[in-house]
């Protein structure tokens, strides 16, 4: 098999938001997973991007987080989407949209 593709750019919050809008509350590795499971595991998010971006999310108030015990009995940090995050998960996706949209012209033949 190939190497995995990156996840476009500009498209990581979008993910976490929308991965949070539909299942409620969870700690960055059921996020990460979720998104790779749904995307038929073509999409893998590393640690290295989810928890930086989930915490620059916490700063611009589109999640909030809390400290639970995980499924498997270990302390995790849960995180939920709030009604900011709610509006910014709008803004992303129609932004996504428009892009993806231009793009199609482009690659579309003459």
């Amino acid at each position: 098999m190939g190497t995995r593709p990156d996840i476009p750019p500009g498209t990581l919050y979008m993910l976490i938001l929308k991965t949070l809008g539909r299942l409620g509350p969870m700690h960055g590795y059921g996020i990460a997973q979720h998104i790779h499971q749904i995307s038929d595991e073509v999409l893998e998010v590393e640690e290295g991007s989810l928890y930086p971006a989930l915490q620059r999310m916490l700063i611009k108030g589109w999640v909030v987080a809390e400290w639970r015990q995980s499924e498997n009995n270990r302390r995790a940090r849960y995180y939920t989407l709030t009604p900011e995050g709610r509006k910014q998960l709008g803004r992303e996706v129609r932004e996504f949209e428009r892009v993806v949209a231009a793009i199609s012209k482009v690659i579309q033949p003459a």
